[in-house]
């Protein structure tokens, strides 16, 4: 029996380059090549879109509202049907899965981008943290993840070397992208916040990235191999740190049961970790072992755009099946601190 009421499949995938900073474009600048290209992929025009889906944030941009203004590079009118979330991009595709799935649309885009230049992530990061009590400590991002560093190597899961691995094997492995902020051999440098150091955190950056969703026989004329999302699932753990283990990921595992992660093997898995500990945490919740393909791409700790980096994760996954490099894989997206809240999809290509 089929998993969901309608086969869904990501046809096309873009991103931009990712940069340390783009004082020369705005948002509309950066997103509009990325659409231009994704719907070349495709051959579609604009108009023919069911369903239109951003993520971004309004507190890296500054200003309320600010997805309206990228609305120009979409094309509005004639009307569209259109919807936003303030979350990373990969959540935004989940709203559009849900759209095609209730029959409502045949094919989606979801785009998402994020400026991380102009101010300190560090500190915007706080504000997602419980208002109350923590929050008004100012704890920022790097901090909090040397929490959880520290209480994965306290509990024997990793030391210091074997996180300088991690970033080292995912910005090796960024040589071949051509996308990515960082590549190559990346001093480790000194700490950020003990355990992690330089190497173990990701770059700050601007970039976006785009894909298109299509049911069906829609999406096998629009794509030669289409990579099916035969299950997709988000889960969310308690806001207060003090509530979770950190060295473990229970939302992560629980939504990997139910996109069906643990049916059948994967050869390839693409984890929203933007710090070298996350993964150390992401692979035990995943059960992967040294025969999967880890953030071939490089992973966030080789380009980590803000509310853009997990739809990345999903959008290179399913390159990798379009390309026949993969046959079944998993894609994972991660907000909020330490790893709060989790979306996994397993996406299959057709066997030959």
């Amino acid at each position: 029996m089929a998993r969901y009421a309608r086969e869904v499949a990501v046809v096309a995938f873009a991103q931009s380059d990712h940069l340390r900073r783009t004082d020369e474009l705005s948002e509309v600048e950066m997103v509009m090549p990325v659409l231009h290209q994704v719907l070349a992929a495709t051959g579609l025009k604009a108009g023919e879109i069911g369903f239109t889906c951003s993520g971004s944030s309004d507190y890296l941009a500054g200003r309320a509202f600010s997805f309206t203004m990228t609305l120009d590079g979409v094309g509005a009118w004639p009307p569209i049907s259109e919807s936003h979330v303030e979350m990373d991009g990969a959540w935004a595709l989940y709203e559009a899965w849900v759209k095609i799935q209730t029959g409502e649309a045949d094919t989606a885009l979801v785009y998402s981008y994020g400026k991380s230049s102009p101010g300190s992530v560090r500190d915007v990061l706080t504000r997602q943290l419980d208002p109350y009590y923590v929050a008004p400590l100012w704890p920022d991002s790097v901090a909090l993840a040397a929490l959880q560093a520290q209480a994965l190597i306290d509990a024997g899961e990793t030391d210091e070397a074997g996180l300088a691995a991690i970033g080292a094997r995912s910005r090796a492995s960024a040589e071949t992208n051509p996308h990515a902020q960082l590549s190559g051999a990346v001093a480790q440098g000194g700490y950020q916040v003990a355990p992690l150091r330089t190497g173990d955190c990701p770059p700050i950056g601007d970039g976006a990235a785009a894909v298109i969703l299509a049911a069906g026989d829609v999406a096998r004329r629009l794509c030669e191999r289409p990579a099916w999302i035969t299950g997709i699932d988000h889960r969310i753990e308690a806001h207060s740190l003090g509530l979770r283990d950190l060295t473990d990921s229970a939302s992560t595992r629980i939504a990997a049961e139910h996109a069906g992660v643990f049916e059948a093997p994967v050869d390839t898995a693409e984890l929203h970790a933007p710090f070298s500990s996350q993964e150390v945490v992401l692979r035990k919740a995943l059960g992967l072992g040294g025969d999967v393909a880890v953030n071939p791409s490089g992973g966030a700790l080789a380009a980590n755009p803000i509310m853009a980096a997990g739809l990345i994760r999903i959008g290179e996954a399913a390159a990798r099946i379009h390309r026949g490099e993969s046959d079944r894989a998993v894609a994972h997206a991660t907000s909020g601190p330490c790893l709060q809240q989790n979306l996994v999809a397993v996406l299959e290509g057709d066997r030959a």
